[in-house]
């Protein structure tokens, strides 16, 4: 190897980075075996911090801007080295490029549904995805936290990393708001900037600055979605007896329509023909429908509320519904237990007093004898 080749590979004069990739983080200038001269440049594009480490040491970061490497220049790096006269000889020194732009549209998205609580559908299955931006705010908190000395790094390594955090505090963000799965729709926004600003102490733990975050749908499992339709259904519909006037109007069209003219040209006989008659006759006038008949009922016996008439506790005050019975003292008929007279016989369901001198059967008030006017305890 001649002088000049050896001069070549040992002294670098001009180190900067051109990114060609849309996704790095960190890039190393390749120093490695070889002496940067003092008096070299440096430049660092917009978007860019150079970080000088000297045997594993940060020494120096440098921001945008053209920077003439020497010793007035390079206070810590000057320091360790201890060039104490100034000398400019050449140094040893790994030089790191780190990316400071904003790396947009990174994807988030639930890979297991997220469990909570609704108003309206009780236990739900959430599932949702979207979009975040970030970028590198602490060049040097993200050296020492993440990438160290790795010769690259690009949102690849750290992408799972963020992604269960962003799923983490949305989670937490759903469950504490409350808001029905019906009315997510309308506080995206909302619930986009509280995420964000959720995460924006977990996102500097690393160096980094959360700069936006989107959600973009929020979905529920394929059977609630189902419900739901149905559910919106049923409100389009209306007055269901409207509906049915509007088919029976339809039927008729369709009929008239038919090559063969009215009924009998539709395929259908005479019996047919007055058959489907009557359905729209019903159809059009509603007071031509049948009525159900009345589900018999009966009294509670306790708070006398109309319950079922086979019911056999009351929905009202949860005591039974079935009349408890006794036997009369004098015909042995079954009586209810509360009755003061026998339905059968007439008996006043209580016991006599009996003179103690005559022996004559007294009412149970009685203080005298209606037979020998004797005085009863």
């Amino acid at each position: 190897m001649g002088v000049f080749g050896f001069f070549k590979n040992q002294f670098i004069e001009v180190i900067e980075w051109q990114d060609q990739q849309t996704n790095t983080l960190v890039y190393q200038f390749p120093v490695h075996n070889n002496e940067i001269k003092m008096g070299a440049e440096l430049t660092v594009r917009e978007s860019q911090v150079a970080i000088m480490v000297n045997e594993g040491e940060i020494a120096d970061v440098f921001g945008p801007g053209r920077h003439v490497l020497y010793t007035q220049n390079m206070p810590v790096l000057t320091k360790l080295k201890s060039w104490k006269y100034g000398f400019n000889s050449p140094f040893k020194a790994e030089v790191y490029f780190i990316n400071t732009k904003q790396f947009i549209n990174q994807k988030w998205g639930t890979s297991n549904p997220i469990m909570m609580r609704d108003h309206d559908f009780g236990m739900i299955r959430l599932r949702g995805y979207g979009i975040y931006s970030y970028r590198v705010k602490e060049p040097v908190v993200f050296l020492r936290e993440l990438f160290g000395t790795n010769s690259s790094y690009d949102t690849s390594a750290i992408e799972g990393h963020l992604k269960k955090m962003i799923i983490s505090g949305l989670s937490d963000l759903f469950a504490e708001s409350q808001i029905p799965a019906l009315d997510l729709a309308m506080h995206y926004d909302e619930l986009s900037e509280l995420s964000k600003q959720k995460m924006i102490p977990r996102f500097a733990e690393f160096g980094f600055e959360i700069t936006s975050l989107y959600i973009e749908n929020l979905s529920l499992p394929k059977e609630v979605e189902e419900a739901m339709d149905k559910r919106t259904t049923m409100g389009v519909l209306g007055n269901m007896q409207q509906y049915q006037q509007y088919q029976a109007a339809e039927a008729i069209r369709d009929a008239a329509q038919n090559e063969g003219g009215g009924l009998a040209g539709a395929g259908v006989g005479m019996g047919a023909g007055m058959s489907m008659g009557q359905v729209m006759s019903n159809a059009m006038n509603p007071t031509n429908q049948p009525t159900q008949a009345a589900t018999p009922t009966k009294a509670c016996p306790h708070c006398q509320a109309t319950i079922d008439i086979n019911a056999k506790f009351c929905p009202e005050c949860g005591k039974s519904a079935v009349a408890e019975k006794a036997t009369c003292i004098n015909c042995d008929a079954q009586i209810p237990k509360d009755a003061k007279f026998c339905n059968v016989c007439g008996t006043a369901q209580v016991s006599e007093k009996k003179c103690p001198s005559c022996s004559h059967a007294n009412l149970p008030n009685a203080k005298f004898c209606a037979e020998c006017g004797e005085a009863l305890s």
